[in-house]
């Protein structure tokens, strides 16, 4: 008897479980990721959490004197981008800049404008920027270096946000590019 009163409980719990993740994803979908934010993009634009909205999108925080990661980075998004073609030119890209007190809007136009016109540079205010990046699950901090310089600390990877700026996934740092570009469509078909 306590046996059967036991495993009722426990399948009660299961499908308690059960429905509550199913809500959860089912949901998960339809809400946008991190807080509202109005920075700017890389020719002084006002850009806000609007940006991500209407369309699949793929946002990387790096900062320009960055001397691997994110150069490495945004070139591996301009030849993720370039082998979808068509199927993937409703993808926007963005790169999000963790040092806005060195990367000002021609700085980020200069640097983003090197690599690839598919990618758009957003900077702002250092606490605005912060503020978003932190909001987003972006990890950043500042490391001095000998001579009174500086380099930054941050997460390296790729965000890919739904049509909705909801949360779809990563692309990690040095991912295969082939698994990198299967993520890509099928963000574009589910996403």
């Amino acid at each position: 008897m306590m046996r059967g009163i036991l495993i009722g409980i426990l399948v009660a719990m299961a499908a308690g479980v059960g429905w509550l993740t199913f809500d959860w994803y089912r949901g998960s979908g339809t809400e946008a990721f991190g807080a509202p934010f109005a920075l700017v993009d890389q020719k002084g634009t006002q850009v806000t959490e609007a940006a991500f909205r209407g369309h699949p999108s793929v946002v990387f925080f790096g900062f320009t004197h960055c001397p691997e990661v994110c150069p490495t980075t945004l070139i591996e998004m301009d030849s993720w981008l370039k082998k979808l073609g068509d199927e993937g030119k409703d993808i926007r890209a963005y790169f999000v800049s963790v040092d806005p007190e060195r990367d000002t809007p021609e700085i980020m136009n200069t640097y983003v404008s090197n690599v690839s016109n598919r990618v758009t540079g957003i900077t702002g205010e250092p606490d605005k920027v912060a503020a978003m990046a932190k909001s987003f699950g972006i990890y950043s901090r500042k490391v001095p270096l000998e001579g009174g310089d500086y380099t930054m600390d941050h997460t390296a990877s790729v965000l890919l946000l739904d049509r909705n700026g909801g949360f779809f996934g990563t692309i990690a740092y040095g991912e295969n590019a082939d698994t990198a570009v299967a993520k890509l469509k099928r963000l574009v078909t589910e996403g």
